[in-house]
């Protein structure tokens, strides 16, 4: 069972919605991630989105975009994503999955970027910019290595783009709360409970809800729809207005903050 499976079953079996933070690797500073990641996972994360800075990350809106920007002026690469993964790896037991866009993947090479992302102890890939039906080499690369790839739904998916993800994914589905770019938002819509019914009749793999997640309220209501919640803009938010000697703390309380949710869905 690979590592992001044997978390789920154990949220599963403890009644607990997962929390998936996400930051970009090389941001605020170089090296930032190495004292933040074990800091989330102390209060609660229990699976890390970290994610490789890209310079067109249409996918995301201005707080992760701008995170990006800063971690390329930092001098971030592909290499040094894997190599802060590695170091990760030796401190943190909880799934790391890389996010990041496929030109910067593609340029590193499919093959060798999937290889070397699993000998540095990395679970999963999600690829934004990559529709399933053209995610062939990709999808090989990440199964030849063990590495899950994570797609993601949103409420305007077709119940043909439901299939096919339900078909290609592994470790479990990134289903978007809210049409549009990533951004911490106030509340969550109204219509999310028909889309992820959707998505839950054509698949058995976990499910998490992401986009615009900043509250705890909106992780108790994900807990009753899904298996887990990804926050990603609110964090980052939280890391800007934190000053540098009180980043850890601060990341903490805000990840402990958003605990405790509610038990999860359970079927019959």
């Amino acid at each position: 069972m690979s590592r992001i499976a044997s978390t789920f079953a154990r949220l599963r079996a403890a009644g607990r919605t997962g929390l998936i933070p996400f930051i970009t690797v090389g941001y605020p500073e170089l090296d930032t991630a190495m004292e933040l990641v074990p800091a989330m996972v102390r209060a609660g994360a229990d699976l890390l989105e970290l994610g490789i800075p890209f310079s067109d990350p249409l996918a995301d809106g201005a707080t992760v975009q701008h995170s990006s920007h800063q971690a390329l002026r930092n001098g971030v690469t592909v290499r040094h994503c894997l190599d802060t993964a590695r170091r990760l790896r030796a401190r943190v037991d909880a799934p790391l999955i890389f996010m990041g866009y496929y030109n910067p993947l593609l340029a590193f090479g499919l093959d060798r970027f999937a290889a070397e992302a699993a000998a540095a102890g990395a679970d999963g890939l999600i690829v934004p910019d990559v529709p399933p039906v053209e995610s062939d080499d990709l999808l090989a690369a990440c199964r030849r290595h063990g590495l899950d790839l994570i797609f993601m739904v949103a409420p305007t998916s077709t119940e043909a783009d439901i299939e096919e993800v339900a078909r290609r994914a592994s470790g479990f589905i990134y289903c978007l709360a809210v049409i549009g770019v990533t951004g911490a938002r106030d509340s969550l819509s109204d219509e999310l409970a028909g889309f992820i019914a959707r998505v839950r009749a054509r698949t058995d793999l976990p499910l998490a809800i992401g986009l615009g997640v900043s509250r705890a309220e909106h992780v108790a209501r994900i807990g009753e729809l899904a298996e887990a919640a990804v926050v990603g803009s609110a964090l980052i938010n939280r890391i800007d207005a934190a000053p540098p000697d009180r980043r850890v703390e601060e990341v903490e309380s805000f990840i402990a903050g958003l605990r405790p949710a509610p038990a999860l869905r359970t079927t019959d």
